[in-house]
């Protein structure tokens, strides 16, 4: 099983049950730990006062990342308070030091809010839902995950106007999915938790019987629609033609190729980004690495993604298979250490790219075949790790902020379905199911934890947007 630096603990605590312990007494244990941290302790949260300053975390970060994109992370954070909790993965993970930790370890995605799960295509194509963001992954509690999730449901429902009641409702429905959904990976066999998945046909059966005939249209239309996310398509936004060849579209400030940015008239450059692309194809399985061998470079270009993301260094490069018609454009994304690093123990990867698509195999239940890792020197001379996957392959997200409360709750809810499902693959799902229990008592408590720590959201979001105001820090607005 996984483990993780752990928390102080009192001398009374249960003994860890040995790797070939029964099943019984993986539950034993789990449900023992209610004494040490009690289900109910969770609701609680505060500040402590000699915790570092929020937005320092924020610039802290900011230093080793592109100076000139840092205003448009800044601008797309201070847009609402869930675009600032996007935006803050780092500062959660310094707060939930001072919060009850189980000791309960999982493979943690380390920034499962809302917007970090989606539709994707399985290798077999099938449209699944899942987790789809990893840059943060990490062993480390379970509840970590599970309270960034409630908190960005609560932080989101308070920015589309939900009152508190439904607020509550939607954090307790979350975190009650959860709950149930680990109980029944802890009753499965090992190798079905493993074989599980969440299909788009099943999450369709589930979510039409709770929609009225007009939504499930809608919701219908959005699977499909996900479904024609792929590179082709990508092709043609992302691309034009110059001379009779196809070339990636300058948009700067958000997509500016490489031929912008150093001047490479005699190929140096060039030939150094085959030589990455040969290092990234050893990281590949044997079979998807021939594949990958059929295509050839045509043109790269760094691409702003995301809010939190913004200002690491992310590439994307087109490729070409059979002809100018069978395209294929990766994501090349910088990765750095993951936030919780600091706070939970660092990756047992020094190549911090591994780590990432090494978390992502474990908790997806179907990963993208071109995923893979590299690492490079940079014309700067500075040496950087990144992973590599697909830019498009059926990818469809929803728009949280389109969402009435009965959408976000049954969202919310797919999503609990889904992280439980990640969680039961790399921890110690028995375990778990007995320290959450059956009672409503840890879905009620993450509900108090998710109202106060968006206060806390909604209050580094007006430090960040007094400090744009004064000047202490650029930002560009509505990019």
């Amino acid at each position: 099983m996984l483990t993780v630096q752990p928390a102080p603990a009192p001398a009374t605590a249960p003994a860890k049950p040995a790797a070939n312990a029964s099943a019984k007494e993986r539950r034993a244990f789990g449900k023992a730990l209610r004494a040490e941290v009690p289900l109910g302790s969770h609701a609680d949260f505060q500040r402590p006062a000699a915790a570092r300053d929020p937005l320092a975390l924020l610039v802290e970060q900011g230093a080793s990342r592109v100076p000139e994109l840092l205003p448009i992370r800044y601008g797309r954070m201070v847009e609402t308070p869930f675009t600032y909790f996007r935006g803050s993965a780092r500062v959660m993970a310094a707060d939930l030091t001072a919060s009850p930790r189980s000791g309960l370890a999982v493979q943690m995605c380390g920034d499962a809010h809302l917007s970090n799960f989606g539709l994707s295509g399985s290798p077999e194509r099938r449209l699944i839902f899942d987790v789809n963001d990893f840059d943060e992954t990490l062993p480390g509690p379970f509840e970590y995950d599970v309270k960034r999730l409630v908190a960005s449901l609560v932080v989101a429902g308070r920015a589309n106007g939900f009152s508190g009641k439904k607020r509550r409702a939607i954090a307790v429905a979350a975190g009650a999915r959860y709950r149930a959904e680990m109980a029944a990976y802890a009753a499965a066999r090992d190798i079905d938790v493993w074989y599980s998945h969440v299909d788009s046909d099943e999450l369709l059966q589930q979510l039409s019987a709770r929609l009225d005939a007009a939504r499930r249209k809608r919701l219908v239309e959005a699977f499909a629609r996900a479904r024609s996310r792929d590179s082709v398509q990508a092709f043609g936004k992302l691309t034009e033609m110059v001379d009779g060849h196809a070339q990636l579209r300058s948009q700067p400030p958000l997509i500016v190729p490489l031929r912008e940015l150093i001047s490479d008239s005699e190929g140096y450059v060039e030939k150094a980004l085959r030589e990455v692309l040969r290092q990234y194809r050893s990281s590949m399985q044997a079979d998807h690495r021939l594949l990958l061998e059929r295509y050839r470079y045509v043109d790269m270009a760094r691409k702003v993604v995301g809010v939190g993301s913004v200002g690491t260094r992310c590439w994307v490069v087109l490729l070409t298979g059979r002809d100018d018609d069978d395209p294929l454009i990766l994501q090349l994304k910088e990765a750095t250490p993951s936030v919780h690093a600091e706070f939970v123990g660092r990756s047992k990867y020094s190549n911090q790219g591994q780590r990432v698509v090494a978390g992502q195999r474990l908790m997806q239940q179907a990963s993208d075949i071109f995923l893979g890792w590299h690492r490079t020197a940079g014309v700067d001379g500075v040496t950087r790790d990144f992973y590599v996957r697909q830019l498009k392959d059926w990818k469809g997200s929803f728009v949280i902020e389109e969402l009435r409360s009965e959408g976000l709750r049954m969202y919310g809810e797919v999503c609990a379905w889904s992280l439980a499902r990640a969680h039961a693959r790399s921890g110690d799902r028995i375990a778990i199911a007995g320290y959450l229990g059956s009672s409503s008592t840890f879905e009620e408590a993450l509900a108090e934890f998710g109202e106060t720590y968006a206060d806390v959201t909604e209050g580094d979001l007006r430090q960040l947007s007094d400090a744009i105001t004064a000047g202490q820090l650029p930002a560009v607005l509505g990019t």
